[in-house]
């Protein structure tokens, strides 16, 4: 089978020679680890959302569309001492954060969030001129003639955008305001974020078209976040109001444009969402993080039935344990694997309390457990 044949069978619930193999990433200071430990120079590229054959891992493209804003605001220290850094941000965010720790630019704990470019409506529509989904700049030069004749013959699965290059309705609101502001503005200003979601809804569509005029794409994948351990950071009835209708014209959109697939990435349990989520369409939905309270993807199998297909599901915290640990995890999942519309992976990127033996020891199992093979 080809990678394409392979995904759209296993999407489908259809025979596969094994199961599509996808992971997301790394932490850079457990790269750091596995560089200490007995990793060979050079076997990785930690790409993995693109792929990685040491490992295995199943090829995507993804379509070099620029969503974000244009110009970005100025990347600068604000204030810098022996333990923290305070950055202005590309996207207008002002954060605190620590020294500490850092490797390749990755910290070891979130920033402070301490301003954000929106805290007016006057912000929000000044904001919008740097979203002006007509500029060229947003392709790359000669994409039409370089670019498209591949993705039509295409035996990989082609993905439209980066991961997180879109992002979502809740996580563009929340860079915009804070999670806090966002959270008081659903109610306290309702019309400025009804002129969110609709500005969000109108400026990824047309980003998008002028590329779906030329080609179909096997997935696009909204990045929300809008979950914590117990539960979504907004109610069904506030997302509903204002996420909602706008979600589900989007979707139409994409898939009367060639895209067969909506993909959903939030962390945490965003369980009581999920209705609403594939009432709108939403095929997918990832990473499944068992972290959170009740999240298992056997149950959310019985529970949403087969039209929702899931991704992910590994737990992180396994894969620092012992090697019988590791196998007893990927054993829960094989029902869920024979049966098709599932995609194991680890459920967010990997820690470096991970070593570079586990996770060669996961990968391998895993790459049994994709076969239908007994671990």
């Amino acid at each position: 089978m080809t990678n394409r044949e392979r995904f759209m069978a296993n999407m489908e619930y259809q025979p596969v020679d094994h199961v599509p193999n996808y992971e997301l990433g790394v932490w850079p200071q457990t790269v750091e680890r596995w560089q200490s430990e007995e990793m060979p120079e050079g076997v990785l590229a930690f790409n993995w959302f693109v792929d990685e054959p040491y490992f295995r891992l199943d090829r995507r493209e993804y379509t070099p569309l620029y969503f974000q804003m244009i110009p970005p605001f100025e990347c600068k220290i604000l204030e810098r001492t022996d333990r923290y850094e305070i950055i202005q941000h590309g996207n207008g965010m002002v954060t605190r954060a620590l020294i500490d720790g850092t490797v390749g630019g990755g910290r070891m704990c979130m920033d402070q969030y301490l301003r954000f470019p929106v805290e007016t409506p006057e912000d929000f529509r000044a904001l919008k001129k740097r979203y002006d989904p007509g500029l060229p700049e947003r392709y790359p030069e000669g994409w039409q003639e370089k670019l498209v004749p591949g993705w039509r013959a295409r035996e990989h699965v082609l993905v439209l955008g980066h991961n997180c290059a879109a992002a979502g309705f809740y996580w563009r609101a929340r860079e915009w305001m804070g999670t806090e502001n966002v959270s008081y503005a659903w109610y306290d200003q309702p019309d400025l974020m009804h002129e969110m979601m609709e500005f969000f809804a109108d400026y990824t569509i047309e980003v998008a078209r002028p590329l779906l005029a030329e080609t179909d794409v096997d997935y696009f994948t909204f990045n929300e976040d809008f979950a914590m351990k117990n539960g979504p950071l907004l109610s069904p009835a506030t997302f509903k109001t204002f996420i909602y209708p706008h979600l589900k014209r989007v979707i139409e959109f994409f898939k009367s444009h060639g895209v067969r697939y909506i993909a959903l990435d939030s962390d945490g349990s965003p369980e009581v969402l999920v209705p609403l989520l594939m009432d709108a369409g939403v095929d997918i939905l990832w990473p499944l993080e068992r972290a959170s309270d009740n999240v298992d993807p056997i149950r959310y199998r019985k529970k949403f039935g087969k039209s929702l297909r899931l991704w992910g599901g590994v737990d992180k915290r396994i894969l620092a344990k012992s090697r019988s640990d590791i196998d007893a995890h990927l054993r829960e999942l094989a029902p869920l694997v024979e049966e098709g519309g599932f995609i194991p992976h680890v459920d967010h990127t990997v820690p470096p309390d991970v070593s570079w033996d586990n996770i060669c020891y996961y990968m391998e199992q895993k790459h049994r457990l994709l076969a239908g093979e007994p671990l």
